[in-house]
């Protein structure tokens, strides 16, 4: 009995360090919880105050503080790292909150993530101020971009959308309230369609309209017609709808001034129209010519985007602008239209230069993280914004058919605006589904 109770604890021991093994790589959320979490809040909790003396993060005390602990606790005067505030674990990491010590600002404890992230073994730490005096250190346990999973909590609501996780485990969300215009870019299998994909099916789920431009003959976004108010495949068709939507423009101001305000969402509820976002797949096809006489329909399209770029965030038209390539190079105007989008995402490119158009004048220091993103995993990317910060991004795959379910699942809420009624797309009826034949067979008599 007894060896056999010896066996039946060494197969038992066995199996756990072999699930424990399999849940590291297949699991990483299984596994952190249940040890990873434990260690590194252990680790964390014995190696704060003397971590943070040598990074660097620690200030001499107040005369008050230094007088009372050698007069009163009768002992040697310690520097002072951050007060603790909070500590809690979550599925990806830990969130820790820290109240900064006079002489300490949240660039002192970015410029050491890279030592704490070391010093604690964990994959990531990121930085992130919260309120004056206080950060929060985001401790990601495993690389949770190798293995991309939204946040069950991430939902669309009012103008943002989760379309990406970022890598310290939140979601990465495009609030059309915050950032109005933006630009994507990314070469060939870098994700970038992915990225869209993904914009469409949360914005399909929101009372919004869907303006699609792809001069690509609309092989990218032809699928989703179904909840697409206007789309348009041709640079020709392209200008006249551009055109219509700075007229829209024009209308919706005359709207405010009536009302006396000056933005779209001060308007009363039973007033405002409804918010337009214009989804461009490849803007270098509206920029391209290949012949003089397209001079005039180029000059066309590239004042009407200025235009609504310019001053459409105010009455609820937004740019959601997608390229391979941005720049000067493209001809007259780019540049100025570049400088009206404020978002930026910036997934795996060909050549420096093309990181630098889309982050260098909004967030020089990711530019490096951006060239560097490797081909084995597309849909990493870069976000940035006017503000500076910039976080890496990834996408979760998704596919073509679980976007074309929700665009028809949310196709009753394709809004009615008759001056996108000239280029509604076709949408199909969709076929029958196969039944079983009512045919009987009669078998051939020879």
């Amino acid at each position: 009995m007894t060896d056999l109770t010896m066996w039946l604890e060494g197969a038992g021991a066995l199996a756990g360090a072999g699930g424990l093994g399999y849940a590291k790589v297949r699991a990483p959320r299984v596994y952190w919880s249940l040890v990873g979490m434990p260690v590194t809040w252990g680790r964390f909790t014995l190696s704060y105050r003397s971590t943070m003396d040598v990074c660097g993060l620690t200030v001499h005390p107040s005369g008050l503080r230094a007088f009372m602990t050698r007069s009163v606790a009768r002992r040697e005067v310690q520097p002072v790292p951050p007060k603790i505030r909070r500590v809690r674990g979550t599925s990806t990491g830990l969130r820790v909150t820290l109240r900064l010590p006079a002489g300490l600002e949240p660039a002192d404890v970015i410029a050491s993530s890279e030592r704490l992230r070391h010093a604690w073994g964990v994959h990531s730490v990121t930085v992130v101020e919260t309120k004056p005096g206080f950060v929060e250190l985001r401790m990601t346990g495993y690389d949770v971009l190798r293995r991309v999973k939204m946040p069950r909590k991430a939902r669309p609501h009012g103008m943002a959308v989760p379309v990406a996780v970022r890598e310290d485990g939140t979601a990465f969300e495009r609030d059309y309230r915050k950032a109005p215009m933006a630009l994507t870019l990314g070469a060939n299998h870098s994700g970038k369609s992915m990225y869209q994909r993904n914009l469409i099916k949360g914005l399909a789920q929101l009372p919004v309209a869907l303006v699609g431009v792809d001069c690509k003959r609309g092989v990218e976004q032809s699928a989703f017609a179904s909840r697409l108010s206007a789309l348009v495949t041709t640079p020709d068709d392209a200008a006249s709808l551009l055109g219509v939507l700075v007229a829209e423009m024009e209308d919706r101001f005359d709207l405010l001034s009536r009302h006396g305000v000056s933005d779209l969402w001060e308007l009363p509820e039973e007033l405002r129209p409804v918010p337009v976002v214009v989804l461009v797949d490849e803007v270098a096809e509206l920029f391209l010519i290949s012949f003089r006489k397209d001079e005039e329909r180029r000059e066309r399209i590239v004042t009407a985007l200025i235009r609504l770029a310019q001053m459409a965030r105010a009455i609820g038209i937004y740019l959601e602008i997608c390229g391979q390539r941005f720049g000067s190079d493209l001809g007259k105007g780019a540049t100025m239209l570049r400088a009206q989008l404020t978002g930026r995402v910036v997934h795996r490119v060909n050549d420096k230069q093309t990181a630098e158009m889309g982050l260098a004048d909004v967030a020089p220091d990711a530019v490096p993280a951006a060239s560097l993103i490797p081909m084995n995993r597309p849909g990493t990317a870069v976000a940035a914004d006017s503000s500076g910060g910039w976080s890496r991004i990834r996408t979760p795959n998704t596919s073509r058919d679980e976007v074309v379910a929700v665009c028809r699942e949310f196709a009753h809420l394709v809004p009615d605006l008759p001056f996108l009624d000239s280029f509604r797309p076709y949408v199909p009826a969709p076929a029958p589904a196969a039944g079983p034949s009512l045919v009987k067979p009669r078998p051939v008599a020879e």
